[in-house]
């Protein structure tokens, strides 16, 4: 179907810069940014959009204005209901890219054909009874330090520009195998370190541009949080998925080691990586890491255990939980706002039957962070 594009509208400050507005009036902003009918033929790689079949079809209802802010778990019920269609939904979201990300500078490479290829693949499966779960036919992206068969792989590093891997990383292919739409690989800092190399545009905070995007997986931070992709993938090796999580106000979480395979990414410290979900809803996170984790007989660190059942196991509430917090260690140097709203998230915490107990992080620990935090 052609979906028009509509009239333009106001930029968040976050992108021009000159005018502050509150995190609910960026949402609106957003979320009501032009959505193009004819998808972009991507610049940044060779990836083209077919052009629209010359019959008009009927049209199909149209998609709610909210939609790239919902939850996976909404919109999956939507997609298995077969209300909205994973390739409308996959052409809302290139065209959501196209409008916003040459602002907002999160992707690397947009695989288009891929995308739509997958999501047609999964409209037909999902019409003939063959639904995989909650994951087939949502639109997600990787951070690029994963390998992506015949699409380049470039790790924000000069020297990788132009190297293509001939497989996909097992990240990857347990995404797609859920059913998950790719729709591109995200920036990051060069190596997934500290600093962003020359050649290499920097993710742009969506609340507000002249706030930090995170660390190395700032890409991904950022096209999460600014209904870019409803998943991503990041890689933590001393708080890469942590602290583009806080940074862009989505939920990162960083696995047990060994639970996800890290065979097929770019590695930075081997016995420190970890890959991991980043999602807006922590319910979204358990589904992604669901689809992950697992052993890899093709990465000896990934872990044989049985995998539990993420998304049921995060059901049931916190109530009764325990939470080590180490106060120095998440206050000094800190914006006293960020430190006001540790505060706040600890009293819902403990609001919410959590116990919090003081705990002193290794002192490794405290120099890696400071280096991270710049």
């Amino acid at each position: 179907m052609s979906i028009k594009r509509q009239k333009p509208v106001p930029e968040p400050a976050a992108i021009t810069g000159n005018k502050s507005f509150s995190r609910r009036e960026i949402l609106t902003l957003l979320g009501t940014a032009a959505i193009g009918s004819t998808l972009p033929a991507c610049s940044r790689e060779e990836d083209t959009v077919p052009s629209p079949q010359a019959a008009s079809p009927a049209p199909a209802p149209k998609l709610p204005d909210d939609l790239h802010y919902k939850s996976i778990r909404e919109v999956a019920g939507l997609i298995e209901s077969t209300e909205i269609s994973p390739v409308e939904l996959t052409r809302m979201m290139l065209g959501r890219i196209d409008s916003l990300d040459g602002q907002l500078k999160s992707y690397a490479t947009v695989t288009a054909e891929r995308a739509l290829a997958s999501a047609r693949q999964a409209e037909q499966e999902i019409v003939a009874g063959r639904y995989r779960g909650p994951l087939h036919g949502i639109p997600v992206a990787v951070k690029d330090l994963c390998y992506t068969k015949g699409t380049r792989t470039m790790g924000g590093m000069g020297v990788y520009k132009e190297f293509v891997p001939d497989f996909d990383a097992t990240v990857v292919t347990r995404l797609e195998n859920a059913g998950a739409v790719l729709l591109g690989k995200l920036n990051l800092t060069e190596g997934a370190m500290a600093g962003y190399h020359q050649d290499f545009d920097i993710p742009v905070n969506p609340w507000r541009a002249d706030l930090w995007p995170g660390a190395s997986s700032s890409g991904s931070g950022v096209a999460t949080a600014a209904g870019l992709c409803f998943a991503a993938l990041g890689s933590d090796t001393g708080g890469s998925i942590r602290f583009p999580s806080m940074a862009n106000g989505i939920v990162g979480l960083k696995p047990t080691y060994g639970r996800v395979s890290r065979h097929g990414v770019l590695p930075l410290a081997e016995t420190l990586d970890h890959v991991g979900p980043m999602t807006r809803h922590t319910a979204d996170a358990a589904i992604v890491l669901q689809a992950l984790a697992g052993y890899d007989e093709n990465d000896p660190t990934s872990l044989q255990d049985p995998v539990p059942d993420m998304l049921g196991d995060a059901l049931p509430g916190i109530a009764r939980m325990t939470v080590g917090f180490d106060r120095a260690f998440a206050s000094e140097g800190i914006d006293s706002g960020l430190v006001a709203a540790i505060d706040q998230a600890l009293e819902t915490l403990r609001q919410l039957g959590v116990t919090i107990v003081d705990i002193e992080m290794p002192q490794g620990t405290r120099e890696e962070s400071k280096a991270f935090r710049g």
